[in-house]
C-alpha cells in the first residue's frame, strides 16, 4: 500500500445525506494536491444496502475495504454527525490506519437510553408511507443552525431535498447501527494523532459539552465551536471549515514529514 506525498483525506458524510454534502471540500482539497475519497454510506448515494445486521462495524469495514481497493494505507480521516461514529468504529477495528482526525458533530458517548428511544421510534416510523415522509421532511431542516435556516434557503433547500430523497429502510437501518454504537471515549484516548473536533455554535443535536468530552479524550485534540452554523458547519460556514481542515492538514504534514 502507498500513502502519497499530500497525504489523502477521507470525508464520511452525516445521516440522511450523502458523499456529495462534501463536494466544495473535495473540489478544494483535489485542487491543492490531496486525493479524496467521499464514499456513499451503504444505503445512500445509490450505494446497496445489502443484507447485513445494523452496525457501524459494518460500515467501518466498508471504509477498510475502500481503502485496500485504492492502495491506501493510512488516511486523514473526517467526518460528520454519523460520519465521525463510523470514524471511530474504524479507529477500533482498524487501528494505524488513520493519519489525522477530524470529528465533526458528533459525540464520544454512546447513545443515553432516552436518545436510543428516539432513534428506534424514527427508524420505526421509517415503514410507514406517509409518517416516514413526514418525519424527514420535518426534521432535516433541524441540522441547520437558525442562522442558516433563516439567511440561506438554498441551503435549506438542498439539505431538505437531499435527505428527502434518501431510502427509508437505509435510514431506519443507519439510525439502528448508530443506536447500537459503543462508547468511544476510550478509543479517542488511545489516537494520538493530529486531531480536531469541529461543533456548531447553533447544533441543537449535540451539546457543547459533548464535544468538549470528545475533544478533551483525544491526546492532540482541538476545540473548534463555528458560529453561526448548526449540526453541519462544512456546508453552513464552508470558509471557516475549511480553515479548520486546512489546519488539521499543516499540522498532519508537520508529523508526517
Amino acid at each position: 500500500m502507498t500513502t502519497p506525498t499530500k497525504p489523502p483525506v477521507v470525508l464520511l458524510h452525516a445521516l440522511s445525506l450523502d458523499g456529495t454534502m462534501w463536494d466544495a471540500q473535495r473540489l478544494t482539497l483535489e485542487a491543492q494536491g490531496h486525493p479524496v475519497l467521499t464514499p456513499h454510506q451503504r444505503g445512500f448515494g445509490g450505494t446497496p444496502l445489502g443484507q447485513d445486521a445494523p452496525s457501524l462495524d459494518v460500515v467501518a469495514d466498508d471504509l477498510a475495504r475502500l481503502l485496500d481497493a485504492q492502495d491506501l494505507d493510512r488516511v486523514v480521516l473526517v467526518g460528520a454527525s454519523m460520519g465521525g461514529y463510523t470514524a471511530m468504529a474504524f479507529l477500533r477495528r482498524h487501528p494505524g490506519r488513520t493519519l489525522a482526525l477530524g470529528l465533526v458533530s458528533a459525540r464520544a458517548t454512546a447513545d443515553a437510553e432516552a436518545v436510543r428511544g428516539n432513534r428506534e421510534r424514527f427508524a420505526a416510523a421509517m415503514a410507514d408511507p406517509e409518517q416516514g415522509p413526514a418525519l424527514v421532511a420535518a426534521t432535516a431542516p433541524q441540522m441547520l443552525g437558525a442562522t442558516t435556516r433563516a439567511e440561506r434557503p438554498d441551503v435549506v433547500r438542498q439539505v431538505s431535498d437531499l435527505a428527502g430523497a434518501a431510502p427509508r429502510a437505509s435510514l431506519a437501518w443507519a439510525q439502528r447501527a448508530i443506536a447500537g454504537r459503543p462508547d468511544s471515549v476510550n478509543v479517542l484516548r488511545s489516537a494520538d494523532l493530529p486531531a480536531v473536533v469541529i461543533t456548531g455554535q447553533e447544533d441543537a443535536l449535540i451539546s457543547p459539552e459533548d464535544a468538549r468530552t470528545a475533544a478533551d479524550a483525544l491526546p492532540q485534540g482541538r476545540l473548534v465551536t463555528v458560529p453561526g452554523a448548526g449540526h453541519l458547519p462544512s456546508w453552513e460556514q464552508p470558509t471557516a471549515f475549511h480553515g479548520e481542515l486546512a489546519a488539521l492538514l499543516a499540522r498532519t504534514r508537520a508529523v508526517t514529514c
